[in-house]
Formats: structure tokens, sequence, C-alpha cells
């Protein structure tokens, strides 16, 4: 079974675990290093809404989705 939990890591390599686990046997794992400001990654995306805004928000756009609703 594979589990995820959060965790730091500092300068030196080391890290620290945000929340308990429980292993039963040696396992292997693998390490993400995560950007320490996701804000920065999602700045493309919050640049571009009001842009895309205009065609999402088009007559046309929401009579093509309307079935989903």
């Amino acid at each position: 079974m594979l589990q995820t939990v959060e965790a730091e890591i500092d300068e030196h390599g080391q890290i620290r675990l945000l929340e308990p686990l429980t292993v039963t046997h040696p396992s292997r794992v693998l390490v993400t290093i995560l950007p320490s400001h996701p804000k920065e990654e999602n700045e493309t995306a919050l640049l571009s809404e009001a842009s895309l805004a205009a065609d999402w928000n088009r007559k046309e756009e929401d009579e093509a989705w309307a079935h989903l609703q």
C-alpha cells in the first residue's frame, strides 16, 4: 500500500516528518522536493485567469457545457 506523508527538509538534508508514520518492515521511499513558496508555481495560472475568463464567460461556452449541469 502506498502512503504519502508531509515532511520538511533542512539545508543539511535532514528530513522531519510532519505527521506520524508507522511501517511494519523496511521499505523504499521517494523524496520529492516541492517549492518553498507554492504560490509562485501558480503565478502563471493566476495571471492568465482574467484573459481566459473573457472566453470562459461567453454565452456559447455556457451552452456547450450545459449538458453537464
